[in-house]
């Protein structure tokens, strides 16, 4: 029962998080994003090429995916045995640590189908709206210092790369920090490595100057 449980919830998370709203964003309007800018599917591609109301749309649709990936187990469960019968052993998820330990998997492999998406060749975003949804469900004190971290270098920076990579080592140390779960501290670590790994074509331009900028104003033109 415990490992039909566990793929049911792989395979159903990955399904969620493998959705790739960057791409179909750009399809509706017209664009295949991965041909354009960076080629990345994620909100920060899609800002640069289609404008800030697609960006954010996607950025709050990939975070959403994770959220939802963590939170159908976590509170939903229930309402879920009735269309899967069975999927979760009801009396063990009387357990905060069994539920923890779905919850879990359900992040990971929502974080693993948008980084490694099956509708486009494995080949999908960086995760960072992802997880951010996901630990906003499994750890929020840790997502919020995570988050302000991202601020703080993204406003000092002006590289969302950056903030980005900052944020994937502030999250585990948070998460180490703030929380009691061994499991959840490793994946997290596991996590952060992936995300930073997803980054090296960024920290690449950003050794050799290449690495675009944010830019609050626009500059103005002399005519």
């Amino acid at each position: 029962m415990f490992i039909l449980g566990y793929i049911l919830t792989a395979a159903a998370a990955y399904l969620l998080g493998s959705i790739p709203t960057g791409y179909l964003v750009g399809r509706q309007r017209g664009v295949d994003i991965r041909t354009a800018g960076s080629g990345n599917i994620g909100a920060t591609n899609v800002f640069r090429i289609l404008g800030k109301p697609a960006g954010i749309c996607v950025l709050l649709l990939d975070a959403l995916k994770g959220f939802a990936a963590v939170a159908l187990v976590l509170k939903y469960y229930r309402e879920l045995n009735e269309f899967l019968p069975q999927m979760f052993p009801v009396d063990a998820f009387a357990l905060p640590a069994v539920r923890l330990n779905y919850a879990i998997l359900a992040g990971v492999c929502a974080v693993i189908g948008h980084n490694y998406t099956c509708w486009l060749g494995l080949k999908g975003g960086k995760g960072i709206a992802t997880s951010a949804g996901v630990y906003l469900a499994l750890a929020p004190l840790a997502m919020s210092i995570a988050l302000g971290v991202w601020i703080l270098l993204f406003v000092v920076s002006r590289y969302v790369s950056i903030a980005s990579i900052a944020a994937a080592v502030a999250l585990p140390t948070a998460v180490w920090f703030t929380t009691n779960s061994l499991c959840l501290g490793i994946v997290t670590t596991a996590l952060g490595v992936l995300a930073i790994y997803k980054h090296k074509s960024n920290i690449q331009r950003l050794l050799t100057g290449a690495e675009n900028r944010v830019h609050f104003k626009k500059e103005k033109t002399v005519t």
